[in-house]
């Protein structure tokens, strides 16, 4: 069984145990988390298709901790005008792994 959640603006395809790293939530470690943005679930009497979202179908899952990925350079540059700024970046995620898939 599994089924296609959206959070973060990105959409998961996920079964029960899978461990997912999203877009930084506002739970702390430890916590449960309910992802009711379910797009479709797919079980043994098929696929079931929202339009756009599935109703009553839930997706729980537990943070397990905060994350940053990896550093990105930034670097902006104009030739011959003596201008370059760098930046630097590491995007927030947080790492859930999913327990279970109600529809």
């Amino acid at each position: 069984m599994y089924a296609i959640i959206e959070t973060g603006g990105k959409q998961y395809k996920v079964q029960a145990g899978d461990v997912i790293f999203v877009e930084k939530l506002s739970a702390n470690e430890g916590d449960s988390v309910t992802f009711d943005r379910v797009l479709a679930v797919s079980g043994d009497k098929g696929l079931n298709v929202g339009s756009p979202l599935l109703a009553g179908a839930v997706v729980t899952g537990k943070v397990e901790k905060h994350v940053k990925g990896e550093k990105i350079i930034v670097y902006k540059y104009k030739p011959k005008k003596n201008y370059h700024r760098k930046q630097g970046h590491r995007q927030p995620y947080t790492k859930v792994t999913i327990e279970a898939i109600q529809a």
